[in-house]
């Protein structure tokens, strides 16, 4: 459950309500380029500080943890449960948050709003919509040209990969967001598009949900050929992995396990849409093609 919980955290889940009015502001608003900047979401913070606005952030969450210069910023409360009362003595004069299908950032943007203090709300749930995150906060903080040079620059980084391994045979590929219950990343997903971009073909079809249960006998018959799990947390990967190899050793029968592909990756590249996206779909590159793709030189941090 709580690899799940990180997962909607860093994929934003999208509102299906009022989804225009979330994502405008009024260019007015930021006549005046803000000098105080809040920052409630990890991958949001990631992008403040890739497009050079690191001296104006003045508060993040707690779960902001990359750069290590976030580290030392003030914080108002958790993804989850943003502190208003914290956010309000930042003394900001613009509030960045996603948009979610809980109430949790929402209630607080709204709140904020009535109180008149300037809110952008970002829906990301998949890379364009990344990429045009990047472009509105540069807008609103009058570094369009940065953030315009940001997103080329991923966009770039992407789409080299995905023609490094156009000639590759696609491998069947199934996510693992949480193992008990069994639930994985369908199709309607940007973790999709990056197995896509890694050359990679989900070994789920078409699904109602965008991260659905599984049954032991729909795992058997997706034919999955290679595993991957992002880990929970960075510390002691390597006995996840162990852990992992024991856990699907009773699914033998499945390709991946029978051949020993089973992954278990860094969670925080694949997981946040956000400026190190393509560091995260080259690692899901080298887990699909250790043999053909290539083993020189790695793509550059985008803002780096």
């Amino acid at each position: 459950m709580v690899l799940f919980a990180c997962l909607v955290t860093f994929v934003a889940v999208s509102l299906h309500h009022n989804q225009d009015r979330a994502t405008e502001y009024n260019s007015a608003e930021f006549a005046n380029k803000p000098a105080r900047i809040v920052c409630l979401a990890p991958n949001l913070t990631e992008i403040l500080f890739a497009l050079g606005l690191s001296e104006r952030i003045v508060a993040v969450s707690s779960d902001s943890d990359y750069p290590v210069e976030a580290a030392n910023k003030n914080k108002v409360g958790t993804f989850w449960t943003p502190n208003t009362e914290a956010i309000i003595a930042s003394k900001p004069d613009m509030v960045i948050t996603l948009q979610t299908r809980t109430e949790h950032q929402k209630s607080v943007a709204d709140s904020l709003k009535r109180m008149r203090f300037n809110v952008l709300t970002l829906k990301l749930e998949k890379i364009e919509e990344l990429l045009t995150a990047i472009e509105k906060i540069g807008a609103a903080t009058g570094y369009e040209k940065r953030a315009d040079e940001l997103a080329k620059d991923i966009s770039k980084q992407l789409n080299n990969l995905q023609q490094e391994l156009t000639s590759a045979n696609k491998v069947k590929v199934l996510w693992v967001v949480q193992v008990e219950p069994l639930r994985v990343a369908g199709r309607n997903t940007f973790i999709n598009e990056l197995i896509e971009l890694a050359g990679g073909e989900n070994a789920i079809g078409p699904t109602i949900a965008q991260y659905p249960s599984i049954s032991s006998e729909e795992l058997l018959a997706c034919g999955a050929e290679a595993i991957i799990q992002s880990a929970m947390g960075t510390d002691n990967i390597a006995g996840q992995q162990q852990a992992a190899e024991t856990f699907w050793s009773k699914f033998a029968a499945l390709p991946a396990v029978k051949n020993n592909r089973i992954y278990v990756i860094e969670p925080d590249t694949t997981l946040r849409l956000g400026p190190r996206l393509p560091q995260g779909a080259e690692t899901i590159a080298r887990c699909l093609y250790p043999d053909s793709f290539k083993q020189t030189g790695s793509y550059a941090q985008p803002g780096g």
